[in-house]
């Protein structure tokens, strides 16, 4: 199986738009969304409506969680969380009650999808750095030989075995049996590593590589539907353009 695994679209459908062509060309047999379709971008229901269509599994993201009602996020900084009551309000009745009933985590196989840190999936941790990814040793058993997350919106990638963790750098590399795999996939439509193009990634559990990649999108026509709306803060668009 061929997966194409995506994460934190928020709303940027010139965005997801270029991934999934992206995902076309590479012939991917199944895609997978790990979270936070909605939150800072200026198209939520657009982006929901291709996730639902596109994607065999969606995971459910903090953003996500937030503008469905399940958690509480009063404690955000003031401008994400206007964002998220908007988005709210803009919400389709389908789209509020499809991410209303999205899963924390989804396995096939020994292959994990889950948004944060799969040590405790409610609390949404980050993962991004080794001794981040060292919390999740207690529970190595438990791990499936990968597990992908986002959340983070940047590209990280960790071996562990059962004592050590180790970063692997390389873009595209091979999963080996000894080790649990820890992958944070990048984010789509909020790029955060200063890289502004989209992140996507593809997994082959047959042949058992990973691969990081990038695809440029319409960052000016994203950005100023964010402008025009004055409602979402203009810094989620100004941010677009450095990928942080």
């Amino acid at each position: 199986m061929r997966y194409g695994i995506f994460s934190d679209s928020h709303a940027n459908l010139e965005a997801l738009q270029n991934v999934l062509r992206e995902f076309e060309r590479h012939k991917v047999d199944r895609l997978v969304c790990i979270g936070d379709t909605v939150g800072y971008g200026a198209q939520p229901n657009e982006c929901c409506n291709l996730v639902r269509t596109n994607a065999r599994h969606t995971i459910l993201g903090n953003h996500d969680a937030a503008v469905g009602g399940r958690m509480d996020y009063s404690y955000y900084y003031d401008a994400a969380r206007q964002a998220l009551d908007h988005h709210a309000s803009q919400l389709s009745s389908e789209n509020m009650q499809w991410l209303r009933g999205l899963p924390y985590n989804v396995s096939e196989g020994d292959t994990h999808f889950c948004h944060g840190s799969p040590v405790d999936l409610e609390q949404f941790e980050y993962i991004f750095t080794i001794d981040q990814a060292a919390t999740c040793l207690p529970i190595w058993s438990r791990l499936g030989q990968v597990t992908f997350i986002g959340h983070s919106h940047l590209c990280k990638a960790y071996a562990l075995g059962r004592e050590r963790v180790y970063e692997v750098i390389t873009k595209r590399f091979e999963i080996h049996p000894e080790f649990r795999y820890i992958i944070s996939v990048g984010s789509v439509g909020q790029p955060r590593d200063h890289d502004p193009r989209a992140s996507l990634t593809v997994y082959d559990d047959v042949e058992r590589t990973f691969e990081f990649l990038r695809v440029e999108y319409d960052i000016s026509a994203a950005a100023q539907k964010i402008f025009d709306d004055r409602r979402l803060s203009d810094s989620f668009g100004a941010r677009l353009f450095a990928g942080v």
